[in-house]
């Protein structure tokens, strides 16, 4: 287990650091085409949700920051994942050195608020983390409910760029 990732709390929820135990929910997520379509458009296979797995580990331990588990307190279930990366896209204007925030939730968690109440906790700690710096998300023009929760949170349409021979929109913010 991680443990460099603080843990943050909201009423329903709590962000910790991923688990070796999270890895099936997380596989799974990863593997169904809904949670895939606009995150590169096909799900992925065991193998690249280990290394996705390994990659959120590593965001903590050499950067000091990354993705936390999106975990339901009543239940302990495995909602989804959020929070900052550098990935050093190939991309155009070149993000890598600017917070990229991100979130990914199970289909069975959609449409219950659970996104907006993480991402609000994980702003709040990121604008703190960061000194007041910008952070930037990509996402794909179709993904309406992505597009609609970074709107609710500041994130404005800088512009469309290409990813990976896919078209997609830069959004950036700046700390409340």
């Amino acid at each position: 287990m991680l443990d460099n990732a603080p843990t943050l709390e909201t009423a329903r929820l709590k962000l910790r650091a991923h688990r070796l135990e999270d890895f099936a929910a997380c596989a799974a997520m990863w593997a169904d085409p809904v949670v895939t379509r606009y995150i590169g458009g096909k799900p992925l296979t065991e193998e690249e949700s280990w290394t996705k797995l390994l990659r959120y580990a590593g965001h903590w331990s050499l950067l000091g920051f990354g993705y936390w588990a999106v975990e339901e307190k009543e239940t302990g279930s495995f909602l989804g994942e959020l929070g900052f990366a550098n990935y050093k896209r190939d991309i155009q204007p070149s993000i890598s050195d600017t917070p990229e925030a991100g979130w990914i939730f199970s289909p069975a968690a959609h449409g219950q608020g659970f996104a907006s109440e993480a991402l609000r906790e994980v702003l709040t700690w990121g604008d703190i983390r960061f000194a007041g710096a910008r952070t930037v998300c990509l996402i794909h023009p179709e993904n309406v409910a992505s597009i609609r929760l970074a709107g609710n949170f500041g994130y404005e349409e800088m512009l469309r760029t290409t990813y990976k021979d896919r078209t997609a929109v830069l959004f950036s913010r700046n700390p409340q």
